[in-house]
């Protein structure tokens, strides 16, 4: 599989994230869901590449991807994440406890659309959206102004499976996954770019603040 030769030319998976990867697949429902050693390895590439102060991150899961993207972080910059499901609060904080970087980590949990409102006018460096599918347009409105100028947003399942190509898709979450990226397509203050890598992941970034005057979706 070209995934397994992909694994065998990257730099390897911490022990750590090998071990919450295995822990994650048999503790939790839909396991795939885990970012996972390819992307996991990219999410870390990329921030060390941003270098970001602080981030925001919509959907925890397990915590594999905030502990990747604080592992490329520097000492004393922070993640804040958030978490709908409160029944995985005691899972994650076990697995921020018992990595090296896990302190960079703030857990928030409850509605993203909520507590991004607490953050105002906070300004964040990176915003990682991996959250409910349905609200992938209304997470990025809310996460937009919280977006400093030059800024990156990155959105992951934005192929959905490949269902973004029906025409005629019965799922609320390819419905959402395609309003949203009809939106970004058209929206004039960003700049982005899709990768084909697993289920899709589109990087934004922020180039103005403002608004158009009309976006289609």
């Amino acid at each position: 599989m070209i995934e397994e030769y992909i694994e065998a030319h990257i730099d390897p998976e911490p022990d750590e994230l090998y071990r919450l990867d295995r822990l994650t697949n048999l503790r939790l429902l839909n396991g795939r869901m885990c970012s996972g050693h390819i992307q996991g390895r990219l999410l870390k590439m990329l921030v060390t590449m941003i270098r970001p102060d602080r981030v925001l991150e919509l959907g925890t899961f397990s915590g594999y991807s905030a502990l990747c993207m604080a592992e490329g972080m520097a000492e004393g910059s922070t993640i804040d994440t958030i978490e709908v499901d409160d029944e995985l609060e005691d899972f994650i904080r076990e697995n921020l406890a018992s990595s090296p970087h896990g302190q960079k980590v703030r857990l928030h949990i409850g509605d993203a659309n909520e507590i991004m409102k607490r953050f105002h006018p906070a300004t964040f460096d990176l915003i990682f959206i991996d959250a409910d599918k349905r609200t992938y347009v209304e997470y990025y409105e809310a996460a937009l102004p919280l977006l400093r100028t030059g800024g990156y947003i990155i959105a992951d399942n934005t192929l959905w499976d490949g269902h973004v190509l029906e025409t005629a898709p019965k799922s609320p979450q390819t419905r959402g996954i395609m309003r949203f990226n009809d939106m970004v397509a058209a929206d004039p203050r960003v700049e982005k770019v899709i990768l084909p890598l697993r289920d899709g992941l589109t990087i934004i970034r922020k180039i103005n603040d403002n608004r158009p005057e009309r976006v289609i979706i």
